[in-house]
C-alpha cells in the first residue's frame, strides 16, 4: 500500500541539527516526536537522545543516567576488554555473570524532549536547550515518546518516563511550551505509548495504552478512563495482535486519535516476530472509543527507504504525532525512522479513511 508520500528533504531532523545540551556529550539519534498545531506553525517535541562525546572511543564505555538524590548526572562505566560486557546493540549494554545470565541492561543514551518549530512543517527551526529533562526517580534513565493532546486551552503530554522501575507513562502540562507542570506518573510499569483524545466523550477522558508483562500476554492497545486526566481506570483490551505477518508480534497506539466524521482515526504501529515496526490504522466509535469499528487490512506504510532500513535499530517506522491541515485536509505523519532520525510523510485524509475496512 503506498498511499502516503514521502517529503522528497527525507529525513527532515537529523542528530547534527541538533545542539547537545552538554559539550562533553554529542546527540547519537532523534526520533518520535509529538506533533501539535501551536501559534500557526507546526510545533515538535523531539525525543533527543545524547551520550557522552567519550563513548566513541576509548577502553571504558559510559551509560548516563540522572540521580535523583543529587539532582546530576552519574555514569555506570564499563569495560569494552570485558568479554562479560556485550555491546552488539547500540541501545544497550548488557552485563552478562560467567555463566551467561544477565546481571545488569544499561541505556546507551539519555533521553531528553526539545521543541522544534515550522511554518511550513518541513524546515525547523530547533530550540538549543532541552524543553524538559530527566528530573526525578521515575525519569533516571530518560524520557522518551512524547504524544500532545490539546484540551481546554492546555497542550497535556505524556511520555515515557524510564528508571529502574521499568517504563512508566507520566504526564505534563504547558500552555507556551516554555514552561512545563510535572503531573506525575498515570500509568505504572510497564505501560507505554499512551494516546489522549482531544476532548470528553460522554463526560469521560479516554485513554489508548499499552501494559506489558514479562511473563504472560501479548502487547497489545488497551483503552482506559479518567474524570481528571490522572486518575485513570476501567481498563479494557481494544485491539489484540492481527493474524497476519506484520502485526503478530506486538502493537500499540501512534498518533493522537483524529476525530472524523466516520469515527475516531487512530495510526498505530505494529511489529512482525522479526522486529518490522509498520503504520496501520484503526477506526474507533464516535460514542464509545472502546468499539473498533474498522481497520486496514494490510499496513498503511512500511520502512522502504535506506533511512528506515539502517540505523540504531533498522526496518522501523514508529509515529507519535499526525496533523491534518483543517483546508486541505492533508495528514501528515512525522515519524522515527530506523530509531536514527526523523521524516514526515503525507497524503489525504480521506485516503486513510477509504483505506479502513468497516467491521
Amino acid at each position: 500500500m503506498t498511499i502516503f508520500k514521502r517529503n522528497p528533504q527525507n529525513p527532515i531532523i537529523v542528530a547534527s541539527d541538533i545542539k547537545p545540551s552538554r559539550s562533553d556529550w554529542r546527540v547519537e539519534y532523534v526520533i518520535n516526536a509529538g506533533v501539535i498545531t501551536f501559534n500557526n506553525e507546526t510545533l515538535l517535541l523531539l525525543r533527543v537522545a545524547e551520550g557522552p562525546i567519550s563513548n566513541n572511543y576509548g577502553d571504558t564505555f559510559y551509560s548516563p543516567c540522572f540521580d535523583s538524590k543529587t539532582g546530576k548526572i552519574e555514569y555506570h562505566e564499563f569495560d569494552r576488554n570485558d568479554p562479560l560486557n556485550n555491546f552488539d546493540d547500540p541501545r544497550f549494554v548488557v552485563r552478562y555473570d560467567e555463566v551467561g545470565n544477565e546481571v545488569i541492561r544499561a541505556l546507551s543514551t539519555i533521553s531528553h524532549l526539545r521543541v522544534a518549530t515550522s511554518a511550513d512543517g518541513v524546515n525547523f527551526s530547533i530550540m538549543d536547550t532541552p524543553a524538559m529533562f530527566p528530573a526525578n526517580q521515575y525519569e533516571q534513565f530518560g524520557i522518551e515518546d512524547p504524544r500532545i493532546t490539546f484540551i481546554n486551552g492546555k497542550y497535556y503530554i505524556n511520555y515515557s518516563a524510564i528508571s529502574p522501575s521499568g517504563d512508566a507513562t507520566a504526564l505534563a502540562v504547558t500552555t507556551d511550551f516554555i514552561n512545563f507542570e510535572r503531573l506525575g506518573v498515570i500509568f505504572t510499569p510497564d505501560n507505554k505509548d499512551i494516546c489522549i483524545f482531544p476532548r470528553k466523550i460522554n463526560g469521560k477522558y479516554y485513554a489508548l495504552n499499552r501494559p506489558a508483562s514479562e511473563k504472560f500476554g501479548a502487547r497489545e492497545m488497551w483503552i482506559s478512563e479518567s474524570s481528571d486526566l490522572v486518575r485513570w481506570g476501567n481498563h479494557k483490551l481494544l485491539y489484540s495482535c492481527s493474524n497476519d505477518d506484520w502485526g503478530d508480534s506486538r502493537n500499540g497506539c501512534g498518533a493522537v486519535p483524529i476525530e472524523t466524521d466516520r469515527g475516531w482515526l487512530e495510526i498505530y504501529h505494529a511489529a512482525d516476530r522479526s522486529d518490522r515496526y509498520c503504520l496501520g490504522a484503526l477506526l474507533l466509535d464516535i460514542n464509545d472509543p472502546s468499539k473498533v469499528i474498522g481497520r486496514t487490512s494490510g499496513p498503511l506504510f512500511e520502512p522502504k527507504e535506506r533511512y528506515e532500513l539502517e540505523g540504531v535499530f533498522g526496518n522501523v517506522v514508529f509515529c507519535c504525532g499526525a496533523v491534518v491541515d483543517p483546508e486541505s485536509q492533508i495528514l501528515r505523519i512525522y515519524y522515527g525512522a530506523a530509531d536514527t532520525v526523523i521524516a514526515m510523510a503525507e497524503t489525504p485524509l480521506n485516503n486513510v479513511l477509504n483505506e479502513t475496512s468497516m467491521l
